[in-house]
C-alpha cells in the first residue's frame, strides 16, 4: 500500500481507504489503462472526455452505456421540455407525479400509496449513494456478490461498513442462494444487496429465491437493496425477472426492500442522469433527507419529461430488444469459435455479459489491451472483485452496429495472440505495480512466471 502524502493525511480515514481499494477508480484496469499503454491519443480514441470510446472505427463493449441511444419520443419531448419559458424559474419536484406512478407500476410492479413511494435521484448511481448513507452506520455488515457492480463495495465501505461477499459460480448458477444468503447472515448484518439481473453475468433471481431472501432478511431486521437496473432488456425471451416490491402482500410483505432503478440502461440516455429509488413512505423520508442534506438537487427537469415520454414508446424497447437479441446471437457464435473462451453462464437480461478467457493462457488485462488495438474497448474482472479477477472479461453487447461485433470477432483472436507471445504483460504488470492494492499484487504473482520468461527471450 503506497503511502499518504501530508495532503492525502488530512482526508477522512474512510476516505483514505479508497486511494488503495481496488475497486476505487484508477486502481483497475479498463480499456483506459490500454489506451496510454499503446500510446494512443486520446482526442482520437476518447474525443471530449466522455466515460466511453467514441472515436472513429472504435467500438465500445466496456462501459455498460446503451449504446442503441434514446427514442425519438424521448428526444422530442425532451426539446419541448427545454424550451419551457418556466424552466429556470422555480425547482423542479423530485419526480413529477404522473412519473412517479408511472415508474412505479411500470419500473417495480407496485402502486403508489401508503405503503409504497418513488423519490427520484440523480440516476440509479445516486440511488445506490443515498441507499447507503441512509442505512448504514459505522460497523455494519453488507452481504453483496462476488463479482459484482463496481462501486457497490466501495460506495459501502466509505459509509464504515464492512462487505462480506459470496461467490458467485457454477455451483449456485451465478446468483444469490438463500442458503448461502442465510450462512453470511451475522447479528452485524444491516443489509443485503440483491441486484438483479446481476452485473456482470445477466442473470436473474428465481421467484422462490426472492421470497426465501427477503424472509430471511425481514426476520433478522436486515434491509435489501435490490438494484434492478438492467430489467428492461429480455436477452433470453423465455427469461422472467420479477422486481422484489412486487412481491408485497397480505403473505409477503416487502417494506424492508429499497429499491433502485434508472433510465441509462434500458431507454439510453444516461447523460440525462434520472433514477428512481422505491419503497416504504417511511424509508424514503430518510432517504429523502439524506439526499437534501448532501445536494439539494431534483432530477433533470426535462429529462423527467423525456423518460415519461422514453417508458411509453413500447415500439422502441421491441426494436431495441430484438437488437440485442441478434447481438449476443453473434456475439455466442464468436465465443465458440474461439479457443480457450467460453462462457461461464449465458446472460437472461440486459446487455451485459462475461467471458472468461482463462483457457487461453493469458490475463484478461492483457487481452483488453490488444483489444483496443484492435479498435474494440472492453474491461476485465478486476473491478469487479477478487473472484477470476484475471479470468473474467466484461462486454457490453448493445451496439447497434453490427460492425461491432463483426470487428470484435476479427479482434478476439489477434489480441489473444498478442497477450500469448507477452506484448503486454511488462504494462500489465506495471500498472498493478503503481497501484499496489492487494488484489493487483494477486495478479503479478500469477504473471510473474510468464514475465520472467518473457524477460529471459
Amino acid at each position: 500500500m503506497k503511502p499518504l502524502t501530508p495532503l492525502q493525511q488530512k482526508l477522512s480515514k474512510r476516505t483514505q481507504a479508497l486511494l488503495n481499494h481496488p475497486q476505487g477508480m484508477g486502481n483497475y484496469f479498463t480499456f483506459k489503462t490500454a489506451i496510454d499503454i499503446l500510446g494512443l491519443d486520446w482526442a482520437d480514441v476518447a474525443p471530449g472526455g466522455v466515460y466511453a470510446v467514441t472515436g472513429k472505427g472504435y467500438f465500445d463493449m466496456g462501459y455498460m452505456a446503451n449504446h442503441i441511444g434514446p427514442s425519438e419520443a424521448a428526444v422530442e419531448a425532451l426539446c419541448q421540455a427545454s424550451a419551457d419559458p418556466d424552466l429556470v424559474k422555480v425547482y423542479p419536484p423530485d419526480c413529477m407525479p404522473e412519473l412517479k406512478a408511472l415508474v412505479a407500476d411500470h419500473k417495480f410492479g407496485r402502486k403508489l400509496g401508503k405503503d409504497f413511494e418513488v423519490l427520484g435521484v440523480e440516476g440509479a448511481q445516486g440511488g445506490i449513494g443515498y441507499t447507503y448513507m441512509t442505512f448504514l452506520d459505522p460497523g455494519d455488515e453488507v452481504i453483496v456478490t462476488d463479482p459484482g457492480y463496481f462501486h457497490f463495495v466501495p460506495a459501502a465501505e466509505l459509509c464504515g461498513a464492512k462487505v462480506v461477499p459470496i461467490e458467485l459460480n457454477e455451483g449456485n448458477g451465478f446468483r444469490l442462494r438463500p442458503s448461502e444468503v442465510r450462512a453470511a447472515i451475522t447479528p452485524k448484518t444491516k443489509m443485503i444487496v440483491v441486484c438483479d439481473p446481476i452485473n456482470p453475468f445477466g442473470t436473474v433471481q428465481t421467484k422462490d429465491e426472492l421470497l426465501e431472501i427477503a424472509k430471511l432478511a425481514r426476520e433478522h431486521g436486515i434491509i435489501i437493496f435490490n438494484n434492478i437496473t438492467h430489467n428492461t432488456h429480455h436477452t433470453d425471451p423465455k427469461a422472467v425477472q420479477i422486481p422484489m416490491a412486487s412481491l408485497h402482500s397480505a403473505e409477503h410483505d416487502m417494506s424492508h426492500v429499497m429499491s433502485v432503478s434508472g433510465v441509462s440502461k434500458g431507454y439510453g440516455m444516461p447523460a440525462l442522469r434520472v433514477g428512481f429509488m422505491a419503497g416504504h413512505p417511511e424509508l424514503i423520508r430518510g432517504a429523502f433527507l439524506a439526499k437534501m442534506e448532501l445536494t439539494k438537487i431534483h432530477i433533470n427537469y426535462p429529462g423527467q419529461y423525456a423518460t415519461l415520454a422514453a417508458m411509453q414508446d413500447e415500439p422502441y424497447l421491441e426494436r431495441s430488444t430484438e437488437i440485442i437479441r441478434r447481438n449476443f446471437a453473434h456475439l455466442r457464435e464468436t465465443v465458440a469459435m474461439t479457443p480457450g473462451v467460453k462462457f461461464p453462464v449465458e446472460p437472461s437480461f440486459g446487455f451485459c455479459t462475461v467471458i472468461d478467457v482463462a483457457g487461453t493462457g493469458v490475463t484478461a488485462q492483457e487481452i483488453t489491451v490488444g483489444l483496443l488495438k484492435h479498435k474494440i474497448a472492453a474491461i476485465p474482472g478486476d473491478g469487479l472483485g477478487d473472484v477470476k479477477c484475471a479470468d473474467y472479461l466484461r462486454l457490453n453487447y448493445s451496439s447497434p452496429d453490427l460492425a461491432c461485433f463483426e470487428t470484435f470477432r476479427k479482434a478476439l483472436p489477434l489480441a489473444i495472440k498478442e497477450a500469448q507471445e507477452g506484448r503486454y504483460i511488462a504494462a500489465v504488470d506495471a500498472f498493478f505495480a503503481k497501484a499496489d492494492t492487494a488484489r493487483g499484487n494477486g495478479i503479478r504473482a500469477k504473471l510473474a512466471p510468464r514475465l520472467k520468461a518473457v524477460a529471459a527471450q
